[in-house]
């Protein structure tokens, strides 16, 4: 009797889904957040405003004319004094390197910084110097952190 009902249990828990992993096929936003796989709505707003663009062709990140460069030779620089313009960052960064390329994020709608920027430079090994180097500096009486991409 008790090798039929371990049976019958090995039979449920393995037609049994409740601890199966989902797994993708492709990118879904929903189908994201959903720890299943099979949500058919978003569960917020900010998804659902991005379903719409990308179904409404608005947004392609891939063909973003805004992003340029070398990867290899971008580092991140991140709490920037919403003072710092695009020239004093390009005079601070200049000390470690020939800078090729700089954009400093804004809000879209105000123009304000948004205290983070994007800075490449010339050759991987002044991206590195950068990054070593300006790490924990001062920008406009704002302590910076550098990152780059790895």
């Amino acid at each position: 009797m008790r090798e039929r009902e371990r049976e019958r249990m090995s039979e449920r828990s393995s037609n049994s889904k409740v601890n199966s992993v989902f797994y993708a096929e492709t990118y879904h936003p929903i189908q994201a957040g959903s720890i299943d796989g099979t949500d058919t709505l978003p569960r917020d707003n900010g998804v659902y405003r991005a379903l719409l663009c990308s179904q409404a062709s608005l947004y392609d990140p891939f063909g973003d004319p805004k992003v340029l460069g070398d990867p290899y030779c971008i580092v991140f620089v991140g709490h920037l004094s919403h003072l710092t313009t695009e020239e004093s960052l390009r005079k601070a960064m200049s000390k470690y390197g020939k800078v090729k390329n700089l954009r400093l994020v804004r809000h879209i709608v105000t123009g304000a910084s948004r205290g983070y920027g994007f800075v490449e430079f010339e050759t991987a090994r002044e991206m590195r110097r950068a990054y070593e180097d300006a790490h924990h500096s001062l920008i406009d009486d704002s302590e910076i952190i550098v990152d780059y991409n790895r």
